[in-house]
């Protein structure tokens, strides 16, 4: 079942109505200011840290679900209602939502009162702007008022939500000019504020919650609508909000535009203050005054557009395939800008509150957005590299507004280190940026303590080296990419975190896993030597490689295919041997992409085997059979239920490793088959099952041992966008950069022909036209590059600012 339809045209998901099987959200904001928002203007905002900066209030597991946002409430003669249906809920004459590239457009229809509201943020300033439009679209005269509704958040999301012996005295608010400033803290220990401010003169206002809704009411039903008057309260204490009533004349066809400007600003702190107890609000009428006019929210908006036209643009395909194109072009690489912004911190499954920057998830998004903005590439990784300790392990996580490591979850993940070397590899060969390596970076956010980019990927590397078990296999620490199995935890308290709580000492317990990323990382780190000139470093590289992959060889592969892990005591994790979980996704990915076993077929039994004990027709689930009871020596992955998350759930994040690992055999229909499973495009028409965005992939869809096979959780903020990205892109459609120039080597189904990609690389521009004759899935024949055909399928740097045509024959 549908709920709406993509508008390729306009880069757009349209839904027809407001009772999706979920909420179905969007993101707001591309720098420092970001939103999130429901197909029903559900949601928040903050300014760069969803936790320590939040404007405005949500409430998660509340009832309804979606319940607090941006809202605006229609009182006319009839009654009440909300124009993007929620929270008054009030069936609407029509509705639309439009979910575009950093903006939404809800527009509702009742009683021929047709009202469009855009919600955006602006390039470059830390504001939301709701342009509302209201149109009499009936044949005689109306008159309504329009009530506007946001709560603030005391700014800490999770003082906020705790610690009401305090948040119930100090909500702080000034009223001017029509213009609602939250000021909570400012006269003590803050320099910043919000306001919440509207281009029209109004009529009342209200900042105090319960004044708005009354004692006993719900946000579906406030008194100040209801008596439609607002009551021109200044809070005092206890819950701020900011509402505007407006009343508003409209002859029939007529058409009146309202802008709302909810934005933060910082002073310095010399000039917080206009006079005694009075806010510095220059800032803030600047901003007012700059967006007051419809001309100039219309050219924001123009921009806007053009910034992700810009964006989107440096890599597109047109093939046979509407579903792949618009996956491709569109929807997959704005979800890999929304992973650089947020990381995991901030969804509608991830509070922004508990988790910060993850050390591998950045690492591993970098992946899918390198290519579109790489000046903030390069700044993340810095960033990155910065909570890295000096004997090569990393915190786990920071914070984006301090940018500091978040000490609650501290270090010990093994496979950490290890990611920094690929998003460092994969960012030079997308810019040629060498000069990076050289930067003096600081060991824990230390600036006594230095050391260049090239040092601390050395001791990633060195790291793992130094942290092997009885098999010469890496250490797992506290969990490797699967926090679930926790291999060193032997958790019975209910109420501490596999994560972080206190591990059994000991090195016994390995990861064949972060093994096998050793050896495919390992390769891109002897590559990188290579490319500097220093061959006796890539050779003392490669020979560590070749041990592990002996190692993986010989101590990690079980019958018929590779083994999970060894845990705390030295007994296999992963192996026939097991009753349950006897075959794991994670290195039957990583394994074959290093190339481990390819030459013995090894890698191609255990790829058979994926395809024979965790292939669904929802996607291919993590291991099996699902654990049915908690075992101590796993942890967190035996304690969930079979067939969700990581105990046999289908995460979406780990089916590209097979896509890539099958594009390595020169599988290339396998590899498409698992894609299209997984890709939220080809699930818009079972919605009803997956139940979220058909536009954009979750972190996990339950798998065949659960009841509801087939179902997604947790969307948006999950490594499954730029892992895909990179599965589709460079190893299904084979255009891969390389430190000097692309390599092109499709590997696709057999009856694709006739694939036309533009690849922007350094500045020039690629037209690659990929055909296939002889209904091949690997292989190039030919490459013709402007009119010269070539011997190899490696096209060396070009002329930057030139457009160059390139033809691939396959066979």
């Amino acid at each position: 079942m549908k709920y709406g339809y993509f508008d390729d045209v306009n880069r757009e998901y349209v839904i027809q109505t407001p009772k999706t099987p979920y909420p179905w959200i969007n993101y707001l904001g591309s720098d420092n200011f970001f939103g999130l928002i429901s197909n029903t203007a559900g949601g928040y905002c903050f300014y760069k840290d969803a936790r320590l900066r939040r404007l405005t209030r949500y409430r998660y597991n509340n009832i309804p679900l979606d319940n607090g946002g941006r809202y605006f409430y229609i009182r006319d003669k009839d009654g009440y209602y909300s124009p993007a249906w929620m929270p008054v809920k009030e069936d609407l004459d029509s509705y639309t939502c439009r979910h575009g590239m950093g903006y939404t457009k809800i527009t509702g229809v009742k009683n021929h009162l047709e009202t469009e509201t855009l919600y955006m943020v602006p390039l470059g300033d830390p504001i939301e702007i709701h342009r509302v439009k209201v149109r009499n679209k009936g044949n005689v005269p109306k008159e309504i008022i329009i009530f506007s509704f946001i709560e603030f958040c005391l700014w800490n999301a999770y003082d906020d939500m705790t610690n009401y012996q305090r948040t119930y005295s100090i909500g702080a608010v000034e009223v001017d000019n029509g213009t609602i400033y939250h000021k909570t803290d400012y006269r003590e220990r803050r320099n910043h504020y919000a306001f919440y401010g509207v281009n029209h003169q109004i009529n009342g206002f209200d900042t105090d919650r319960e004044a708005f809704l009354g004692p006993f009411n719900g946000l579906h039903e406030p008194e100040a609508v209801l008596a439609g008057k607002s009551n021109n309260t200044i809070v005092s204490g206890w819950n701020p909000i900011a509402s505007h009533s407006i009343e508003i004349k409209l002859l029939p066809g007529e058409e009146k535009e309202l802008i709302f400007i909810l934005g933060y600003v910082e002073n310095p702190v010399e000039e917080k203050w206009q006079e005694k107890g009075v806010i510095n609000k220059k800032r803030a009428k600047k901003l007012l005054e700059k967006y007051s006019t419809g001309d100039t929210v219309h050219r924001a908006f123009l921009e806007l557009k053009e910034h992700w036209h810009q964006l989107l643009t440096k890599f597109t395909v047109k093939s046979h395939d509407e579903k792949l194109d618009r996956m491709v072009n569109i929807w997959n690489p704005y979800q890999c800008m929304t992973t650089f912004n947020m990381s995991r911190s901030a969804s509608y499954f991830e509070t922004g509150i508990g988790r910060g920057m993850g050390f591998r998830d950045s690492n591993q998004d970098l992946l899918g957005f390198v290519h579109q903005i790489p000046e903030k590439a390069r700044e993340r990784i810095l960033d990155i590299a910065a909570t890295q300790f000096e004997d090569g392990s990393a915190y786990h996580q920071y914070q984006p507004l301090t940018k500091k490591g978040n000490h609650e979850i501290g270090s010990g993940f093994n496979d950490d280190p290890l990611w920094l070397i690929l998003a460092v590899t994969a960012y030079i060969k997308e810019t040629g940026d060498f000069d990076i390596l050289d930067v003096q970076v600081p060991y824990n956010c230390d600036p006594n303590n230095m050391g260049s980019l090239l040092e601390h990927m050395e001791k990633s590397f060195h790291y793992t080296l130094n942290n092997l078990g009885p098999h010469g296999l890496p250490l797992i620490g506290r969990a490797d990419w699967n926090d679930c199995l926790n291999l060193n935890c032997f958790s019975v308290n209910p109420d501490e975190s596999f994560q972080t709580c206190e591990n059994q000492k000991g090195k016994t317990a390995e990861s064949v896993f972060i093994a096998g990323m050793f050896v495919y990382i390992g390769k891109e780190l002897a590559g990188l030597y290579k490319r500097l000139g220093k061959e006796d470093l890539a050779q003392s590289v490669l020979l560590e490689v070749e041990k592990m992959h002996n190692n993986v060889e010989t101590h990690g592969y079980d019958q018929e295919w590779f083994l999970r892990a060894y845990d705390f005591y030295g007994d296999k994790v992963g192996s026939v041997e097991n009753e349950e979980g006897k075959i794991f996704i994670e290195p039957q990915g990583f394994c074959v992409m290093a190339g481990i076993g390819i030459d013995n077929g090894k890698a191609q039994r255990a790829l058979d085997a994926v395809d024979r004990y965790l292939n669904t027709p929802y996607g291919l689930v993590l291991q099996q059979p699902a654990y049915s009871e908690y075992k101590l020596n796993l942890g967190e992955i035996s304690s969930y239920p079979p067939g969700y998350k990581e105990n046999a759930g289908i995460f979406c994040h780990n089916n590209p490793w097979i896509m890539i690992a099958e594009t390595l055999l020169g599988r290339g229909d396998k590899a498409f088959e698992y894609y299209r499973k997984i890709a939220p495009a080809y699930l818009e028409e079972i919605s009803e099952i997956h139940r979220l965005e058909p536009y954009v992939y979750a972190q996990m869809i339950a798998g065949k041992d659960a009841p509801r096979h087939g179902e997604a959780k947790n969307s948006w903020l999950t490594g499954t966008a730029a892992w895909n990205y990179e599965a589709i892109t460079k190893w299904i459609l084979g255009i891969r950069p390389d430190y000097d120039g692309l390599t092109i080597d499709p590997c696709i189904p057999k009856d694709w022909d006739n694939i036309a990609i533009k690849r922007v690389y350094r500045d020039a521009e690629y037209h690659i036209t990929i055909r296939n004759p002889e209904g091949v899935s690997k292989g190039v024949k030919k490459i013709i590059i402007d009119g010269q055909e070539q011997d190899s399928n490696f096209i060396r740097l070009l002329d930057n600012a030139a457009v160059h045509n390139v033809e691939v024959i396959m066979g």
